[in-house]
């Protein structure tokens, strides 16, 4: 099983110029990270012999609204070798919401970002295709910040014309 303090040691063995946070909760591993080193901490995660994070299950953002790094992104990873799975998280500041795609890691990446892009409007440098998915591209908004008003902005393309 992945410990905390292994994960540390290989982590701090392959980027000893970084600093990282690790919290663990109910046997899960959270490690946080700068934003600029996501695309190079992610392929040693994937292809380290010992680590192998080959499968992404997931990418999404955390909005918390007044802190100074507003944006969390989430990536959550799994080893199919050691059957235990990673949360890696960037924070980002609202002012400069852009993170590099991990889709040259991951090609299920690619989904990903674009609904992080659609929903939070966090923007992935180097996407391959990065639009909207779910909302029109002319839509001005992005739903699931908390600055989005329950009922939508008036002439939202989202309410119904009266």
């Amino acid at each position: 099983m992945l410990t905390k303090e292994f994960l540390s040691e290989k982590l701090s063995a392959g980027f000893p110029e970084l600093k990282f946070e690790f919290s663990e909760f109910r046997d899960e591993i959270t490690v946080k990270l700068s934003k600029s080193f996501i695309v190079t901490v992610c392929d040693y995660l994937k292809n380290t012999e010992g680590l192998q994070f080959n499968y992404l299950e997931d990418i999404t953002a955390i909005d918390w609204a007044r802190k100074k790094e507003r944006f969390e992104v989430v990536y959550i990873l799994f080893s199919i070798d050691l059957k235990q799975r990673l949360k890696v998280k960037v924070g980002v500041e609202e002012k400069d919401a852009k993170v590099d795609s991990v889709s040259v890691i991951w090609k299920a990446a690619n989904w990903f970002e674009r609904e992080t892009y659609d929903m939070y409007g966090i923007t992935f440098n180097d996407h391959p295709d990065l639009r909207r998915m779910y909302m029109p591209e002319e839509f001005q908004h992005h739903p699931l910040r908390k600055d989005y008003p329950l009922m939508g902005h008036p002439g939202d393309l989202s309410l119904p014309q009266k």
